[in-house]
């Protein structure tokens, strides 16, 4: 790990590494730490109790948060005809078929969403091996697969955000920005815990909510008391 800012290591001294705050507690937290020159992203990250070595223990889906995320998303849509047509209406950033994926393919990856219709998805089957990766796959698990994609770009636009599980079996997600208030951050963050309660797999064993931690871009993580 390369060397800590110093802004960093003020932040860190305000953390008790031990230490486990209430939520509302641990944003507040994140306020009082050195800033930066930007409005930066909070994110939420959760340790779940899952095997993710086992398919059916995988946890990916989607959430409208109540105040959003506070970021601008890049939307792209593989869909033909009037599906194409009401994405663009819907502000769709790229919107096509058969040219869009072969765009894909060569290398153009402009976007932070990608969602088809269904039909699409045959076709779209060979750019698993370049969105797979990067979490961009269309899924129906996250919503991204839907027959209303001019709908579904509206969400998104809104601040419909993706998560998936990583190969730990933690889930990342932005919340919100730094600026928001610490009301509207609590809400966002007790929307995606609840959202993940439900989404619990069937097969996954024992405690499922193991850890869930606050953090800001640039500053340490704050662990957050699991009530």
């Amino acid at each position: 790990m390369g060397q800590r800012s110093r802004r960093y290591g003020l932040s860190r001294g305000v953390v008790d590494r031990t230490g486990v705050h209430g939520l509302q507690e641990a944003l507040e937290l994140l306020k009082t730490m050195a800033p930066a020159r930007f409005d930066e992203t909070v994110e939420c990250s959760v340790q779940l109790g899952i095997d993710p070595r086992h398919s059916d223990q995988q946890v990916r889906g989607s959430i409208s948060l109540p105040h959003g995320t506070g970021q601008a998303r890049t939307v792209a849509v593989f869909a033909e005809g009037e599906a194409a047509d009401a994405a663009r209406q819907a502000g769709a950033d790229h919107v096509g078929g058969d040219e869009l994926i072969q765009q894909v393919q060569d290398g153009f990856m402009d976007f932070d969403v990608a969602l088809a219709t269904p039909s699409m998805m045959s076709r779209i089957g060979r750019l698993g091996r370049v969105l797979g990766p990067r979490g961009l796959m269309p899924s129906p698990k996250s919503g991204t697969v839907r027959e209303d994609v001019g709908k579904a770009v509206g969400e998104f636009k809104a601040g419909r955000i993706e998560f998936r599980n990583d190969s730990g079996g933690n889930v990342h997600v932005p919340v919100g920005k730094l600026s928001f208030s610490v009301a509207d951050l609590v809400q966002n963050v007790q929307a995606l815990i609840e959202q993940l309660v439900r989404m619990k797999p069937p097969a996954s064993k024992g405690k499922y909510l193991r850890k869930v931690y606050v953090c800001s871009t640039m500053n340490p993580a704050v662990q957050v008391e699991l009530e």
